[in-house]
């Protein structure tokens, strides 16, 4: 909660006053002192960004339930809170004394301490492209070194971002620099820690800090990572699926230029293979996503981005399902008060979904097709 001036003035002024008075009465403060101390475990956090665009960082500093400060400055978790112990964008120390921080977070909790790794990592010259801090002699630290020995320390590695968890833009051809993901480097390193995937570009900030929540909660396992190490909660809807636009997809309606009605598909919306929650999630605190402010999905979360081609190319869509808010009949409870008519209503919303779903497939294919010849 983020207060006005005027309401932390009133704030603290009731505060003062009600300290005043409570704090008189005899024998309350011995008793509040003989209570037993509910100690908070410390989470430490370790980030580290690589080659990245500090967009990663700046997504988690617009989180909104919780706020940042919340997240940073509270409790995560009943009984937990997070300790970012290294962060060069948020810290306020540089050079040495924020390495030296960054080491005692390393030293004093051997195997306890999450990573967070934002950005692709660069490998050729022996990581010369990349350097975070230098050793007390003075030599430059590569970020791929330090990220392989801090991963194998952590408890588990967070890549944070399309570049971390995939390569990304980074290591698009032809990528003179030799980054790759953070999967990739720890598997060339025989590194075992596990690695959470939470992809985009870049990713919001609920993912971040759900993802973290989660595995303190229950463990990587809790996160029920897909094929690409995505946490499901996150990364399982088809953006298509819950896409405003997909009844215009199922019955044809595209939009064939930029700022024309309709389905954004021959525009090159990459929607219909891509998974993540915006359409439910929405951005900037639930105000708006890509395709509600008029630009197609770019389909920054999955591994193929930013693709070979142009990112306006129209692709195929990798499934045709009907919306995710028209469940299954079968899904629903039996004998709970529902009757064989609505039932019905339902299982035909079903079938006329899927259908339209084919519809506007064959339409499309159609509208792509060259003109046939007309003989004369």
């Amino acid at each position: 909660m983020v207060l006005t001036r005027r309401e932390f003035v009133q704030t603290g002024v009731q505060a003062s006053v009600l300290g005043f008075s409570v704090w008189k009465i005899p024998g309350l403060a011995e008793l509040i002192a003989a209570q037993p101390l509910q100690r908070v475990a410390e989470v430490p956090l370790i980030w580290i960004a690589t080659g990245s665009c500090t967009g990663c960082s700046v997504s988690l500093l617009n989180s909104a339930s919780p706020s940042i400060q919340e997240a940073l400055l509270g409790e995560i978790l009943p009984g937990k809170h997070l300790s970012l112990g290294f962060h060069t964008t948020l810290m306020a120390s540089a050079g040495e004394p924020a390495m030296e921080a960054m080491r005692r977070v390393v030293a004093e909790n051997p195997g306890a301490f999450f990573l967070l790794v934002d950005g692709a990592t660069a490998t050729a010259a022996d990581g010369f492209y990349c350097s975070i801090g230098e050793t007390p002699e003075g030599i430059p630290i590569s970020g791929y070194s330090l990220v392989r020995d801090l991963a194998g320390d952590a408890a588990a590695v967070l890549a944070i971002g399309t570049c971390s968890s995939f390569g990304g833009i980074p290591a698009a051809h032809p990528n003179p620099t030799g980054c790759v993901s953070v999967g990739t480097l720890l598997e060339r390193e025989g590194v075992s820690t596990p690695v959470v995937n939470i992809p985009g570009c870049p990713p919001h900030p609920d993912w971040i800090v759900g993802t973290v929540a989660t595995v303190l909660l229950g463990g990587v396992e809790a996160l029920n990572p897909d094929e690409h190490g995505r946490p499901a909660a996150f990364f399982g809807p088809l953006i298509h699926d819950n896409c405003p636009y997909r009844g215009h997809y199922d019955r044809g309606d595209f939009a064939e230029v930029f700022g024309e009605h309709g389905c954004l598909l021959k525009l090159g919306c990459k929607g219909p293979a891509t998974y993540a929650d915006c359409p439910l999630r929405k951005w900037n605190n639930g105000t708006s996503w890509c395709i509600e402010a008029g630009h197609p999905c770019i389909g920054c979360t999955e591994p193929d981005f930013p693709y070979e081609a142009s990112l306006f190319e129209v692709i195929t869509p990798a499934d045709l399902t009907p919306p995710a808010v028209y469940p299954p009949a079968s899904a629903q409870p039996a004998a709970k008060g529902i009757s064989p008519g609505t039932a019905a209503v339902v299982g035909g919303a079903v079938g006329a979904a899927a259908v339209g779903a084919a519809v506007g497939a064959a339409k499309l294919a159609k509208s792509a097709a060259p003109p046939e010849d007309v003989e004369g």
